[in-house]
């Protein structure tokens, strides 16, 4: 009798087997390097974008900031909405709905009809991660959550590493309206595969939204959002506009404008192991010291705007930054009790605030003739303040733990 596959045994919680779990890990992710590639695809095109469109790149910068929004408001709204859905159904809904946005932007006539598409595809993105991560997490088996989140996350980081160069590459060969386009396929590739591999048995408790609302009103949770809404606009500031700094300061020709926008996603790869690791030493401590390097590094980034080594090493430095992510969704999971689906899909808001408040505040920085470096001291004064939120975190949970019986507070350490 020939013995069985490990691949082929089912899992008795889920029904599933690893190989079943696997392909739909994949897919999952894979609508997550949809939504990285579409979201980032304007920093890298802004040269393109700007002649095709007859705009400057602040206002390029504006569109970036419209899907951030979309995501800002779509992300709680969609989560609350969605709530008594089944999961499978809403992620269907969700990566169809992108599809949809996405060809809209590909087929958008002007630059004010596309700043409409782009706040509209935004609007899935942060409740699509938060649903999706809780559907790896009900399909793993207990000792494997943790690194099935990662790689629905892993789809976000290879869009920066990846999928950004490659839009850039395509925008620069064809045009910048097929990115968009690819980016519906891909999306729909996503929801195919979704419908065939994910079983519509695999659910959860559904909350109801005021259950959620009013588990989410609690000071830590909204410190904790601020602290990735302000302190992560530095490195949106400088990504943004990384494409006409490389052009305009560092003075390379536009090959080399993927393999900048490649260093961010090095960076970012480095920086989401560097994050889960600083949570584990050091709870939400770990957030003075990613901020720390995020304040030394922006100050330095005028400086190393000027040459090409210098400058792909500022990329990768400033893309550390994405260590905050980790430490920011894991500390939310602790403070924010019952309100779970609502805090991650708004974990991805906040950081979408970043992302709108980051190209608008360089935008005007260099609208008022600082020049293209300036993004750099933008984001220093962005990650100061997101300093000085922690430290009002950090005095909240002292205060707290001070209230707290001798016993419960000595076990206590935020």
């Amino acid at each position: 009798m020939s013995p069985v596959s490990p691949a082929a045994v089912a899992d008795p919680a889920t029904g599933l087997t690893p190989r079943q779990v696997g392909l739909i890990l994949f897919a999952l992710t894979l609508g997550g390097f949809a939504i990285g590639t579409s979201e980032f695809a304007s920093m890298g095109l802004m040269p393109n974008m700007v002649v095709s469109l007859g705009v400057s790149e602040p206002q390029v910068g504006h569109l970036i900031s419209a899907y951030a929004l979309g995501v800002v408001v779509g992300a709680p709204l969609l989560a609350i909405i969605g709530a008594g859905w089944k999961r499978k159904t809403l992620l269907l809904a969700l990566m169809g709905f992108y599809a949809l946005g996405n060809l809209a932007s590909a087929l958008g006539p002007d630059y004010h009809s596309l700043l409409l598409f782009r706040f509209i595809a935004g609007l899935p993105h942060g409740a699509y991660f938060g649903v999706a991560a809780l559907t790896a997490v009900a399909i793993s088996p207990p000792h494997k959550r943790g690194r099935a989140v990662s790689l629905v996350m892993l789809g976000l980081t290879l869009a920066i590493l990846i999928g950004n160069p490659l839009a850039t590459w395509l925008g620069q060969v064809v045009d910048w309206r097929w990115v968009f386009a690819a980016v519906a396929l891909i999306a729909l590739a996503t929801v195919v595969l979704l419908a065939i591999w994910l079983p519509a048995r695999i659910d959860g408790p559904k909350p109801k939204p005021r259950d959620e609302l009013r588990a989410f009103h609690r000071l830590p949770v909204w410190q904790a959002l601020g602290i990735g809404a302000i302190g992560f606009a530095g490195m949106f500031a400088v990504f943004s506009y990384l494409a006409p700094t490389m052009l305009e300061v560092t003075r390379v020709s536009p090959a080399w404008i993927p393999l900048g926008l490649a260093g961010f996603g090095v960076g970012g790869v480095i920086g989401n192991f560097a994050g889960g690791w600083l949570f584990d030493r050091f709870k939400l401590r770990g957030v003075p010291l990613v901020l720390g390097w995020a304040l030394a590094m922006l100050l330095l980034f005028p400086l190393m705007a000027k040459g090409l080594p210098t400058i792909l090493l500022a990329t990768v430095a400033i893309g550390l930054m994405g260590a905050l992510g980790p430490i920011l969704q894991s500390h939310l999971m602790d403070v924010a009790g019952d309100a779970q689906t609502l805090a991650a899909a708004s974990h991805h808001a906040a950081f979408n605030t970043a992302n709108a408040l980051g190209p608008w505040l360089g935008g005007m920085a260099i609208t008022a003739g600082y020049g293209w470096t300036s993004t750099g001291y933008v984001g220093a004064a962005t990650a100061l303040g997101g300093l000085l939120l922690y430290a009002w975190a950090r005095r909240t949970a002292r205060a707290g733990a001070a209230r707290l019986p001798p016993s419960v507070a000595c076990g206590s350490r935020p």
